[in-house]
């Protein structure tokens, strides 16, 4: 056979596959079984390809094209999930943007990405209302989710109902114009940048498959195993790390519209799942309920969380009750990177594990050269499971990921003479709230827009309930106040909440290094 015979378009026809297809497969494989249970719904793989194919249908009728970007504003739900797969199988690059941010926000990560096509939950019209002329999106682009599904009054003009748009397409398998490759891009996740502007980091089908695999035999899933998790979907965690390993997979997926620690303790002993992911604030929250006090926990087999540093006396209060957590590591470039192994979560307490079978992990110095055990340097990566790059941003690409394909994950850490990694610090300007990553740059970007500051600095600091808050240090103009109360009425509207300070101090002065630049080391040991 010649090699031309072997060739779909520009593409090796052993590469002619992507992520949607496992919403195809599925349906054939266990079309009965149940893919998610949303808000007590039960959803089977043969509905939700079903679901997926119609509103691929709808996508392609909307004009897109394989590469081109469509963006969701989503909650937790079946049009998240559809959409996601809806893209993949016609090649468009999936952009899921956080629920929390606001209209600047959102118009920046719009444009950034080239989105020509916007679906967003109906909560969120008012804010897409505001820039809704200052985006990429294409006139007839904006599609809106509703809790009524087939309500088509009282909206306006310019958006249209998901359910409408979706209603009379198909439900046959779509045929995008040009066939998806492994190696096309899948998504962009954004990840706040320590310049302050948000950086798209890009996955591909085949990176993403990669990270299925290593999930799944991270947690020995199978195709029996319920999988509880309540995390946002728009977070590389939610789609890289639950979801689509999840489905890829044939297990089911518990799944609410929004985390509640009540709801999320009853979760599991209405349903009995067998895997669990959450946050470690999410755990406090749910320690606090003393639901858990009650419960038989033996259904469950495996339990991930993490997200921010973990004191070893909430691992210990989980662990009388039944919950032994094993800590996960990763970030929107390199998902799932490293997990402690279930049997030594005590034996290694602290640690965040080792590297999985799908990726390289190791600390080096500063001249990128490996350290020995016990010495603490950065932590770097490579792998299948490692992002392209980040969208239209070579430059910043280029920081973090060289051309051997090494990521420079931003972290300290070091590991011990077993291969056990640990986390010491972060090396790039980043706190982590609640699971969520702040860079300070980006709070202190619009802090400075405030007419009475003359300068701001924000770091990281202890937090009982988020892990970790933020705490702005200001210098004023001559004569001028402001409160803490004063600082949030400023920042509404311009950022997500989890982005706002927690605490505020007035200096008369930020200290400075020798060449200048605020020394944030100092204003951490205040």
């Amino acid at each position: 056979m010649t090699a031309d015979r072997l060739v779909f378009g520009d593409h090796p026809s052993q590469l002619a596959w992507g992520i949607g297809d496992i919403a195809r497969k599925r349906a054939q494989l266990t079309p009965d079984a149940t893919a998610f249970v949303f808000e007590d719904v039960p959803v089977t793989y043969h509905t939700l390809n079903v679901r997926v194919n119609q509103v691929a249908h709808a996508l392609k009728k909307s004009g897109l094209k394989k590469g081109d970007r469509v963006a969701t504003l989503l909650f937790n739900g079946p049009a998240f999930i559809e959409t996601y797969f809806a893209a993949a199988k016609l090649g468009a690059i999936f952009v899921p943007l956080n629920f929390r941010l606001v209209a600047p926000e959102i118009q920046y990560q719009l444009n950034n990405s080239g989105a020509c096509l916007f679906i967003f939950d109906e909560q969120m019209t008012a804010e897409v209302a505001k820039i809704r002329n200052a985006t990429s999106i294409r006139p007839g682009g904006f599609v809106v989710v509703t809790e009524t599904p087939d309500l088509s009054e009282g909206y306006p003009q310019w958006v249209s109902p998901f359910e409408s748009w979706i209603k009379a397409e198909p439900s046959t398998e779509p045929h995008p114009d040009t066939p998806v490759s492994l190696m096309d891009p899948l998504a962009i996740i954004h990840t706040s940048g320590v310049t302050g502007n948000p950086k798209g980091a890009v996955v591909s089908h085949l990176q993403t498959y990669f990270k299925c695999m290593q999930v799944v035999m991270y947690t020995d899933m199978r195709s029996d195993d319920i999988f509880l998790a309540q995390i946002p979907l728009f977070h590389s965690a939610g789609l890289s790390v639950v979801l689509t390993p999840v489905l890829f997979r044939g297990a089911a997926f518990l799944l609410r519209k929004h985390f509640d620690p009540s709801v999320f303790a009853r979760d599991i002993e209405k349903y009995k799942p067998t895997i669990i992911l959450a946050l470690t604030t999410m755990w406090r929250f749910v320690l606090e309920t003393g639901e858990l006090d009650r419960m038989d926990l033996s259904c469950v087999r495996q339990v991930l969380g993490g997200g921010e540093r973990t004191p070893a006396s909430l691992l210990e209060t989980l662990a009388d009750r039944g919950i032994h957590l094993q800590q996960v590591f990763g970030q929107t470039e390199n998902s799932a990177m490293m997990v402690l192994p279930g049997q030594d979560v005590h034996r290694k307490a602290g640690s965040v594990g080792m590297p999985g079978m799908c990726n390289d992990v190791w600390i080096a110095d500063e001249n990128g050269q490996a350290v020995q055990p016990g010495t603490q340097g950065r932590i770097l990566a490579r792998g299948p499971t490692v992002m392209s790059g980040y969208w239209g941003m070579p430059e910043k690409t280029a920081e973090s990921l060289s051309q051997e394909g090494v990521l420079d994950t931003g972290d300290i850490g070091f590991m011990d003479e077993d291969g056990y990694f640990y986390i010491v610090d972060r090396a790039k300007d980043m706190y982590r709230s609640g699971g969520e990553n702040v860079y300070p740059a980006e709070v202190e970007k619009v802090l400075m827009q405030h007419a009475g500051i003359v300068h701001a600095a924000v770091v990281g600091v202890n937090d009982e309930t988020w892990g970790e808050a933020g705490k702005a240090f200001v210098v004023l103009q001559k004569g001028a106040n402001l409160s803490l109360a004063d600082l949030h009425r400023f920042l509404e509207g311009k950022l997500a909440r989890y982005k706002y300070p927690r605490h505020l101090e007035v200096l008369d002065a930020l200290p400075l290094t020798a060449s200048g630049k605020v020394h944030k080391a100092q204003l951490k040991k205040r």
